[in-house]
């Protein structure tokens, strides 16, 4: 067999204890082997069913017994047949035995291949392994299994039990026995055994596309010029994407047999001032932008700047695992492992493995896997100690973030929002218990959505609507399947379990809806100065109306539906609507525009103050107002220019004692300290406006 083909033997139970879930098996396997069509269509598969009514086997024909298994499908290329027999699968009304379901499955594989180890042999068994199997002519269960797992091992066959078993069935004698069966086969073969509760986790469970494990690495792990280590590097975990989609003509004659429908792609390029000429490869090179203009690049120079590594992994230090965040890790994740067979190899990856578990470090290596490779990996290796004797100690490997991949995004603290935006006690303790009450891995129950046995639910409807597509051209897309539903969407039985706890929560913090705000009129205008009549009149003509020498603002409930240019600071409280305006959330635009008035209000202030009259008390509360919410929103720089800038303008007027009333109030610049993006010291703010 080639190096990626299989060969699959499917044992499907379908005994009276399995009809319940045989609509979901049915689902999982015609998915596996629509993934087939696509990734492996030279593989073999085989069907079987076991806890039929009738006997169809070649065993049961040569030498008796087996009964109630039945051959489906000999081993034979995947096809659509294999589909249309996997979804229409025959209920049985007998026990299923699936010690005799399994020696089918390999006297098939042996007849089929030979006295051969060769290839990828697989026999892949569904079952809730809940009745007895048969007592052996000769010897116990335990031999029976034994002398079954040699013959697999001689014939390089594996094998993968899934028992599906939903949470309300209580374990008894008979699946007790059963489990330490397929448990034995797990320990004398390659075995996987698998438990499932659900048919989501069933959709994870059976693997339907195996991937070859090949290499990125093999060669030193240098620790220094005179200590190296043999490793082999495998990806552990990479995005599983969309089969690449090609483009196909049908423009061949159906009678054409041998034709390909491939569709040859090719580019012309032609010139701007004369467009019916061909431009030739000779003629051309690609250029980059730079500012107005575009500089060439030729290739020969492109490949002179082009760096150059040596291959190889070298290791650059050790450090506290504290050092590395969590949020650092990028891309997939790779598997350092010791030299196959390599003893030496082996027994350092383990001292240096478990030294770095003991004293919790991790190493930082400096990664070029191939030759000619245009870039160096930085990563950081943590170790993985095995618990299973006859497999080695191993490293984790994650590539880290070099400076220009970071993204430095500053949030304000919650301590330094106001008390009154603080959680209380009551409304902490809610949160805490509906974190609590939504735990995927509830006590007592298995974890839910694992992410081995959690599959994507958007390729794994598009590989079901690809093979309804390939049946039926004018097939709408169907509805989304309920098993990849509970992927998607909360888990139903959980939410209901955890009503109270939502209750409470939506009663502690007062949830009610926010209605999209209607745009309104033009509120807020700068008028003529009024007249003596008007403005003894008062607002009598309007009750929302307040009215002050510089300008004119609309108040009341329909302010809340004001766009950005409509509403400006009034005089009457100025502190009051600039937080207003810096609490609105309907755009991302308030908090600039807040601050760009406040700033065009204090400075009115100023121009037309006289000391003594009232302006310095009202432009310092302004400022105290400006500086808190500059702190808050993360805009100090803001609020130092504006401060520095008036400093500068009227320092030298009749305005300086203005600044020496500040000093002496202790409003000066933000500080780092204050705000992360403040780019002044401690000291320099203490400083300012107090130098002279």
């Amino acid at each position: 067999m080639a190096r990626n083909k299989e060969a699959l033997v499917l044992l499907i139970d379908v005994g009276p204890s399995m009809h319940g879930v045989l609509p979901e098996i049915e689902k999982v396997c015609s998915l596996l082997m629509q993934k087939k069509l696509i990734f492996g269509k030279y593989d073999e598969v085989g069907i079987v069913l076991f806890g039929t009514d009738e006997t169809e086997n070649e065993l049961a024909i040569e030498v008796g017994g087996y009964e109630h298994v039945s051959v489906l499908r000999n081993i034979k290329v995947v096809d659509g047949d294999a589909i249309e027999i996997i979804q229409n699968l025959k209920r049985g009304t007998s026990r299923g035995d699936f010690i005799d379901a399994i020696v089918v499955g390999i006297d098939m594989l042996i007849k089929k291949y030979g006295a051969t180890n060769k290839g990828k042999h697989r026999i892949c068994i569904i079952t809730d392994a809940r009745f007895p199997i048969k007592v052996p002519y000769e010897g116990t269960k335990e031999e029976q299994v034994d002398a079954i797992s040699e013959q697999m091992k001689e014939h390089g066959i594996k094998l993968e039990s899934i028992i599906f078993r939903e949470s309300q069935v209580v374990q008894d004698e008979v699946t007790e026995e059963n489990d330490r069966l397929l448990g034995q086969f797990a320990k004398r073969t390659t075995t996987r055994v698998v438990h499932v509760d659900s048919p989501t986790s069933l959709l994870g469970a059976l693997k339907t596309r195996n991937v070859a494990p090949v290499t990125v690495y093999r060669g030193d792990l240098e620790i220094s010029p005179n200590c190296k280590i043999k490793v082999w590097v495998y990806k552990k975990t990479s995005e599983e994407k969309f089969p690449t989609l090609k483009k196909f003509s049908d423009k061949a004659p159906p009678t054409d047999k041998f034709a390909t429908h491939e569709v040859k792609v090719e580019f012309q390029y032609k010139s701007m001032v004369e467009p019916d000429k061909y431009v030739p490869p000779e003629q051309r090179i690609k250029g980059y932008r730079y500012g107005p203009q575009v500089v060439p690049m030729a290739s020969h120079d492109w490949d002179s700047i082009r760096f150059r590594p040596e291959k190889g992994v070298k290791l650059l230090g050790f450090t506290d695992v504290s050092n590395v965040l969590r949020h650092y890790y990028m891309k997939d994740v790779y598997m350092f492992i010791p030299e196959p067979k390599n003893n030496r190899a082996i027994v350092a990856v383990s001292a240096i493995a478990r030294a770095m578990k003991e004293m919790n470090k991790c190493a930082i290596l400096r990664c070029v896997w191939r030759r000619g490779q245009g870039n160096v990996v930085i990563g950081v290796l943590t170790p993985n100690i095995s618990s299973v004797d006859n497999i080695p100690d191993s490293f984790y490997f994650n590539v880290l973030p070099f400076a220009e991949d970071l993204r430095e995004f500053q949030f304000p603290s919650f301590d330094r929002l106001p008390a009154a935006w603080q959680p209380t006690t009551e409304q902490q303790e809610a949160a805490d218990n509906f974190v609590l009450g939504l735990d995927l891995t509830p006590p007592g129950r298995e974890e839910i959505l694992p992410p081995d046995f959690t599959p994507n639910p958007v390729l794994e409807r598009f590989y079901r609507f690809l093979d309804l597509k390939s049946k039926q051209p004018d097939a709408d897309v169907q509805p989304l399947d309920p098993a990849l539903k509970r992927i998607t969407e909360p888990d139903p039985d959980l939410l209901s379990l955890q009503l109270p706890l939502l209750e409470k929560l939506s009663k502690s913090f007062e949830l009610r809806e926010n209605p999209k705000k209607k745009r309104t009129s033009k509120i807020a205008w700068r008028p003529r100065n009024p007249t003596n009549q008007e403005i003894e009149a008062g607002p009598a003509g309007s009750q929302n109306a307040t009215t002050s020498s510089n300008n004119l603002k609309i108040e009341g409930p329909s302010a809340s539906g004001a766009s950005l240019t409509d509403v400006e600071i009034g005089d009457l409280n100025p502190v009051e609507d600039f937080e207003a305006m810096m609490a609105r959330r309907d755009s991302s635009k308030w908090v600039q525009v807040a601050i760009e008035q406040m700033k065009r209000y204090i400075n009115d202030l100023l121009e037309n103050s006289v000391e003594g009259d009232g302006s310095y008390v009202k432009a310092i509360d302004c400022l105290k107002a400006l500086r808190k919410s500059c702190i808050i929103e993360q805009e100090p720089n803001e609020f130092n220019k504006f401060l520095k800038d008036m400093y500068e303008k009227w320092r030298a007027t009749s305005l300086a004692s203005f600044f020496g009333l500040l000093c002496s109030k202790g409003i000066t610049l933000i500080s780092k300290e204050e705000a992360a993006d403040s780019d002044v010291t401690e000291e320099t703010a203490k400083s300012f406006l107090c130098q002279n």
